[in-house]
């Protein structure tokens, strides 16, 4: 239940995103399903592709006193997207890597804010 409830939220956010954001555009199905799968292959890279290259990147991580994550996020979305449209077959399309880059931003931080009001228990810790 938690794990749906995290990818429903978690597709809300890339809806807002493709919303907000030029060069961002939901491909191959109905929009709500293609945000659907864009969020599934999200949760599939954050789970098992992004803790190897966040440990690759620690060097570059340390020089750059963090700000390099923002790299690393901006490629597991754009990898996301990536198998979600050529894996999958419904997904989203992103124009561009700066378009990616503003888009891991503003969907890990609505992610986020969706994230705490369903569990407002959580975020009081």
């Amino acid at each position: 239940m938690k794990f749906l409830l995290k990818t429903l939220l978690t597709a809300i956010a890339v809806a807002i995103a493709s919303n907000l954001i030029p060069g961002i555009a939901p491909y191959g199905a109905e929009p709500w399903l293609a945000f659907l799968m864009a969020s599934l292959s999200l949760g599939f890279v954050n789970a098992l592709i992004k803790p190897v290259v966040t440990l690759i990147s620690i060097p570059a991580t340390i020089v750059t006193l963090g700000i390099f994550q923002l790299v690393v996020n901006t490629f597991m979305f754009e990898l996301a997207s990536w198998i979600s449209v050529h894996v999958i077959g419904a997904g989203i399309i992103i124009s561009s890597f700066g378009s990616a880059f503003i888009a891991a931003i503003v969907v890990s931080f609505i992610s986020g804010i969706l994230n705490s009001l369903a569990n407002p228990s959580r975020s009081l810790r």
